[in-house]
């Protein structure tokens, strides 16, 4: 099956997609739109001399004064901070590894994640693309600021999760990265997907068709993408059997509720 220009700079599994930026073809102004142009223009102009002729002869309105009763003061002591634990942004700023789920009893640790002690660098991160350079100045633009990343192996199934941080001064680069996973996501054939609760857009992905190759059992994948404040959450699971909508939604939704 050939595949289109556009896919070329996507993502290789498990990583997050990313939509390439087409730009639009430039459309020609032909002459009936620069004559209903015109005419708006001296619309515009002889409207605006004939309003202001009118209130010129207009007897000026009197202004309201400027000065406003005074608005007493509530007594009492000043509200006290909320504490660490419910504050959001303490959480958030801090060691984002400790947000992340904890992995379950019986569990194993995955020893093929990227990154160093639970981070991903900037590097590491773009590195998980098929075109690293190119993605590298993209995180730039989009002031990348950390990750942090668990997974684990259990059984026949293997899970990653990957909280992404960004600075957030220029751009909602939070919303606009879980906008291109979930386009990926969805342009995968034979895929279901459903809302995250608690999310507002977040997205559940289960793939019912594995891919095979010779020598290797059907290998099944589920992925979920969502965002809150500053970061992106991307989860991202493998089996040899069919992946429930109850398994990858769960962890979703346990995730989520961390940030």
């Amino acid at each position: 099956m050939e595949v289109p220009e556009e896919v070329a700079d996507a993502p290789v599994a498990p990583v997050t997609p990313v939509n390439p930026t087409v730009a639009p073809r430039p459309r020609r102004r032909g002459r009936t739109a620069l004559l209903i142009a015109g005419a708006a223009v001296l619309g515009l102009v002889a409207g605006t001399c004939a309003g202001y002729l009118v209130q010129a002869d207009r007897e000026p309105t009197k202004l309201p004064s400027l000065s406003q009763p005074t608005l007493p003061q509530a007594k009492g002591k000043d509200p006290e901070p909320l504490s660490a634990a419910r504050d959001r942004r303490v959480r958030t700023d801090g060691d984002l590894r400790k947000l992340l789920l904890k992995k379950p009893g019986g569990a194993k640790d995955a020893d093929w994640l990227s990154g160093a002690d639970g981070w991903m660098d900037l590097a590491a991160y773009a590195d998980l693309y098929n075109s690293p350079d190119d993605i590298f100045g993209d995180l730039v633009g989009d002031e990348f600021r950390r990750a942090a990343v668990t997974g684990w192996e259990s059984g026949t199934s293997t899970l990653e999760i990957r909280l992404i941080q960004f600075r957030q001064e220029e751009a909602p680069a939070a919303a606009d990265t879980v906008d291109d996973s979930q386009y990926w996501a969805d342009a995968e054939d034979a895929t279901e997907s459903w809302t995250v609760p608690g999310t507002g857009n977040g997205m559940a992905y289960v793939h019912t068709e594995p891919e095979r190759e010779a020598g290797y059992l059907p290998l099944y994948s589920a992925e979920a993408h969502a965002w809150r404040g500053d970061i992106v959450m991307e989860i991202w699971m493998y089996d040899t059997k069919p992946i429930s909508k109850k398994k990858i939604m769960g962890l979703a939704e346990r995730q989520m509720e961390r940030l």
